[in-house]
Formats: C-alpha cells, structure tokens, sequence
C-alpha cells in the first residue's frame, strides 16, 4: 500500500474507531462485536507502525498512555472553576430559591438539576475542535496538566463532531464495578485498597504513568461550556444538549424543574433512588437555567450565586452488631467497640465502629445481637446511630463495662467530670504498648519504620519496656524479628539515630503528657527552651502562659514530679537524645514582621513540596498560627490538592485562599 491509500485507510479506520467508540462508551449501545473493533484498531496501528507520519493526536491508538511523566505542570484555566455553596436540607433550598428571586425580580426563571457525581472535577480544553489540554480544578484558578491520563478514558472524544475552540468541564470517577475490581486486585498483591470511587479516580489521574490510569476504567460525565460565547446557545440545558452533539457523555438523568417544589421532589427522588446507580452520587446541583440570568446574578469570590448543591445526609444501613470488645488507650481508658456483620457503607466495607463509652451504650439502649443503624461520621468514622428494637428476638444480650482492666487487671475507676472508665495503673501493658506507638509517630518522634506491628513484637520479647529502651536496640536483636531483615534493620536504626536531634517539642509530645498536645507541646518547648526548665515550673510560672489552662499546668507539674518520669529523662539523656529547643525564640517570633505574623491560617488537601507539619512550623516560625479549623477568625487558608470541606467554608466566609505556589513564595521572602 502506497502512502495515499494508507492515508486514505487511516482517515477512513478513525471516523469507524470514533463512532464504535462513541456508541459503546458514551450511548452505551455498541453495535459490533469486540473482535471487530479490536480487528481494525490492529489494522490501524500497524499502518501507524509502517506509515508513522500519519499518526495524529486525535488517533484511537493514542488512548493506551504513553512515556511516564517526570512531573505534572501548571495549568491557569481562562475561566475560574469555582466550587459551589452547599445546601442540606429543603429550608436551604428555599432560601436560595428566595435569594434568586429577589435578585431576579418579576423575571420568570428556571432550574436546571443534574445528579453531583462523587469524582474529581476536570477542564478539557478544545482547539478547532482537537483536545490539546486536560486539567484538574486545583484552586479553582490554577490546576495540573494531566492530559495524558484524561485521554485514556474512552468517552472523552479527542476530536469533537464540529470545530469549536472551546473549554468545556466534566466529572471524572470510577464507576462501583471498576472500583470492586481494581480492590479486589489490590488485595491479591497486598496492597491498601483504596477508600471509595472518588479517592481511586483522583488517584488514578494522577498518576505520572499514564498506562495506570488507562489501566483503571474512569468515566466521565460534562457539566458545562466554561465560556459558551460562539456557540449560541442561550441556556444550561441547551448548552447540555450540544455538548450531546458535538460527541461528549453527560447525565441523562437531569431534569428542567419549573418551581422550588419540583426541584425539592427531584432532590427527594434520588435521595432513594441513589444505590441503584453503577456510580457514586453525593448530592444534586441545582443552577438557573438562563445564561443571562446567570451573569446578571453573577459570583462571590469563590462560589456562583446562580447554583446551589444539595449534599445528601450521610448515608445509614442496617447490620447486626455481634459483639463488643474493649481496648485499653495510652492513657488508661477503656474504650469499647462494637463488632459488626461487614456491610458497605458510603464507598467502603464496615466491620467495627467505637462506642466511646458507657453511658452512650445506656443511652442508645444498644444491646450485643441487635441490628443497628450505623452511618459515617461525616462520611469517614463508622457511629452506630440507632437500634432497631422491634427486631429483637429475645436472644439479645445487655453488655456491662468490666470492673478491672482488661489487660492488667487493676481496678477500673472514673474520673470526677469523665464518664470514660480508666485504668490507672502505669505498668498496664496496653498503656506502656500505646504509649510507645505514640512517641514513634509522626507528630512526635517520627521513627519511621518503628510501627505499631514491630513495638508489639518488641514489646513481646521483652527487649522494650519503655521509651529509653528504643535507643537500646541493636541490629542482632532487630534482624531475629518478624519480617525485618538486614536492610530493614539498617533502616530502623538509622531513623532512631535521627529522631535523638528532634527539637524539644517533639520530644515532650511523645511522652504523653495528659492534656498536652502537639501544639501545647510547642508553645511549653518555646517557652521554656530546655527539659530541665520545665521540668522544675512551677503553677504559677506555667499558668502565666497565655495558652495554658489550669488543667494543663497541673497535669504538667504533676507529670514532673514523679520520681520514674525523673529517671525516664535522664535514660534519654544518656542515650542522647535533645533536650533543648531549636525553633525560633519567642522574641523572634513576637517582633515578627512577616506576613504571616499575628494571622490565623489553616492547612487543607494534600501539599507537594511540603508536608503539611513543614508548612506549620514554618508559618509559627514566621508569627503566624495554625488551626485545624475554618472561622470568621481566620485570616488564610492554604489549599492543596483534594481539598474538602475546609475551602469550601473558606469561601463561603470570603477568606483568602492561597495554593502552595504561593505560600511557597511568601516563606522563601
């Protein structure tokens, strides 16, 4: 064959590729058997093979991923993603229907409402109609180039059916089968399946090796035209129905809703309907029709005015709760925990949920042999709701909290203001083995290679009893454990080695002060600067500390005035580990003239050049203070990627949100 048949072949073997393609990955309505396409997708890429200057960007040959990239780069969307403010029940959706209709005036207008599917939101960019660019939201101003893994996903056509140059936006996920099957095959080699479907999307589009994500099976459904200006259209639907047109995938289960009401009994619908979907789905998006409408009531900074999502309430299932067990914390309480049939709940398999204490066993009445209703906190902690009484049998059994521990023995006792049980004895075993887990993590010591698995087994072979002793510990003793071996060991010693120049906080962490944690831990370390100052504070001295209570102060004293925490400390001397403090004195900090002096910011998604303990004790080296949480008090959010609910409040409240970029920018100043 010449090279004018072949370009005529290869021309001809696109326009069938791309049309069996779309019938079986977006209509869903393949009309040739698999053997067929594979028999022509063959014949193409061997003609690509003889004839490589015929291979274009938009060939079917190009979906299978290609070299593994060195990094993803930086995306700036010409028109800003934004996230949308939530709804959570019908008031919600009333008051920003009355909202709409205040600002619309006698207009009549109406709602467009398209399922939220649970994935990782993306920007596909058109040139004459050719995809030249795929990206991730990132901060809604600035993504990531992953256009290699966006065209291995098959219902994204790489050539649209009309020339548009436009930019259009999408929700990427793995439907439930794919997400059953890629666990399952996780679990055969080992590996931690992933969550839910949306966390295995995101994860897999951002991978580096783009044959991973073609490996993975995603889906995607489009949204909305980012800027529809040249197509005419005049409304959301419309421009739905022309993103049909033109070859994309969107949710036929949208509806044009006339009223509030239809919308609510819309929203009503799927709420039940939901399970019996082959993806995941987390709520409604509810947006006004008219285009004009839309600019006329125009954006906040962060969120549209035009459009509202209605999140589901966690979702709840019944199971039977077959038993309850007990464990004994690092500081003595006794926490009980039910033991469930598995079942699936909110994108995962549920065997266990705690049930904190007691009186809340009491209180919910909950009996073991009972069905209960359990959800996710917040769609990650599994709580046991509620008990269905009138399916008990008779058979069910009332459950007593022991009165000795039940890993030592000693007498359990309750607090005066606790209604936690605690054991009080310091040689309790589960105290010492919990204690110890806590000083080798990551916001103490940070022993890395020193988990909860290898402190059990040490702990067994009686060659740890307490803290000291990890910096006892040789090659010979560690190679005749379990699964470690020579390199492992090396390792492990190594990561000991490292963690004796911790700076003074890190330390005082991992001890396990009652009440002291990591940030408490931080401000006695600047304010004290040694162990040895601390350890001889006195109450008035710690209470003269603005951040510290009554409580903290007598829990430290009392903590230092016992004589086995004395010899602790000086074991740790000898075995040299820091006692001293090496951030930034507290006069630095104080007379900082940063940016970040005297502001509250707070930390959210997943950073790249730092991680997120880096970028917290840079800020307060800075003046700045870190929190966990977003108020009308906060001054900055810092937005990395996979960010959650935290920037969704932040720009609900119109505060500042920064990507790493520039947080990057101002700490290198």
């Amino acid at each position: 064959m010449n090279q004018q048949a072949a370009e005529l072949r290869v021309h001809e073997l696109h326009n069938i590729l791309n049309q069996y393609n779309y019938e079986y990955y977006v209509l869903d309505q393949p009309s040739v058997p698999d053997a067929e396409y594979d028999r022509l997708m063959q014949e193409l890429i061997k003609l690509e093979e003889e004839f490589p200057q015929l291979q274009t960007p938009d060939s079917p040959t190009q979906r299978v991923g290609g070299e593994v990239l060195a990094a993803f780069n930086k995306v700036r969307h010409d028109v800003a993603m934004l996230s949308l403010s939530n709804a959570f029940n019908e008031e919600d959706l009333r008051d920003f229907d009355r909202r709409v209709k205040q600002a619309l005036g006698e207009d009549p207008y109406a709602y467009v409402c398209e399922l939220k599917i649970d994935g990782l939101a993306v920007s596909l960019k058109y040139e004459e109609g050719l995809l030249v660019q795929g990206s991730t939201r990132g901060d809604g101003n600035v993504g990531e180039d992953i256009t290699a893994n966006l065209k291995t996903i098959r219902s994204i056509p790489l050539r649209m059916k009309q020339p548009y140059t436009m930019e259009v936006r999408g929700e990427a996920f793995m439907p439930k089968q794919s997400f059953v099957a890629l666990n399952t095959v996780r679990d055969e080699k080992g590996e931690e399946p992933f969550a839910n479907p949306r966390n295995a999307a995101a994860g897999s589009l951002r991978q580096l090796d783009p044959r991973i994500a073609a490996s993975r099976n995603l889906d995607i459904f489009l949204y909305a035209v980012a800027d529809p200006g040249e197509t005419g259209v005049t409304t959301h639907s419309g421009s739905l129905d022309l993103l049909d047109s033109l070859g994309f995938k969107t949710n036929k289960e949208r509806k044009l809703c006339q009223t509030i009401e239809e919308v609510i009994e819309y929203v009503a619908s799927w709420e039940e309907k939901r399970p019996k979907l082959p993806y995941e789905i987390d709520g409604i998006v509810i947006k006004v029709d008219s285009l004009k409408q839309q600019q006329q009531l125009g954006t906040t900074a962060k969120s549209p005015r035009w459009a509202i999502a209605y999140k589901f309430p966690a979702e709840e299932v019944v199971t039977k709760l077959v038993d309850i067990t007990l464990s004994v914390g690092r500081t003595g309480v006794v926490t009980p925990t039910a033991v469930l049939q598995p079942v699936r709940v909110a994108g995962t398999t549920v065997q266990r949920a705690s049930l904190h204490n007691e009186d809340l066993i009491r209180e919910k009445d909950i009996k073991i042999g009972d069905h209960v209703v359990i959800k996710k906190a917040g769609d990650i902690i599994p709580e046991v709701v509620s008990v269905i009484a009138d399916r008990r049998t008779g058979e069910e059994k009332d459950f007593h909290m022991p009165t000795q521990c039940p890993e030592c023995g000693s007498e359990l006792v309750r607090l005066e203001g606790e209604v936690a049980l605690r054991c009080i004895n310091p040689q309790c075993p589960a105290q010492i083995r919990e204690g110890m887990i806590h000083f080798v993590s990551r916001n103490a010591m940070n022993i890395d290679g020193l988990g909860e698995k290898v402190i059990a087994q040490l702990y067994r072979e009686n060659l740890i009893q307490d803290v000291s002793d990890i910096y006892k510990l040789t090659k010979d003793q560690l190679v005749n454990l379990e699964r470690m071996g020579e390199k492992s060991a090396d390792n492990l010693l190594q990561a000991i080695e490292a963690s004796k120049e911790n700076s003074l906080e890190k330390l005082l962490f991992g001890l396990g002060i009652r009440h002291v944690g990591a940030k408490a831990a931080k401000t006695l370390a600047q304010h004290f600067e040694t162990m040895d100052a601390l350890a001889q504070a006195d109450m008035e001295q710690l209470l003269a500390i603005h951040e510290i209570g009554d409580k903290m102060a007598d829990a430290v004293v009392t903590y230092f005035n016992q004589p086995e925490v004395s010899e602790l400390i000086e074991r740790l001397k000898a075995a040299g580990v820091n006692m001293v403090y090496k951030g930034p004195k507290l006069s630095a900090v104080e007379q900082s003239d940063s940016f970040f002096a005297h502001k509250t910011i707070v930390l959210t998604g997943k950073l790249e050049q730092l991680t997120r303990n880096e970028a917290k004790e840079q800020i307060e080296a800075l003046g700045g203070k870190v929190s966990g949480s977003v108020s009308k008090k906060t001054d900055l959010v810092i937005a990395g990627e996979e960010a959650g609910t935290k920037l969704d409040k932040a720009m609900e409240l119109g505060i500042d949100v920064w990507d790493e970029k520039r947080l990057l920018e101002e700490l290198n100043k």
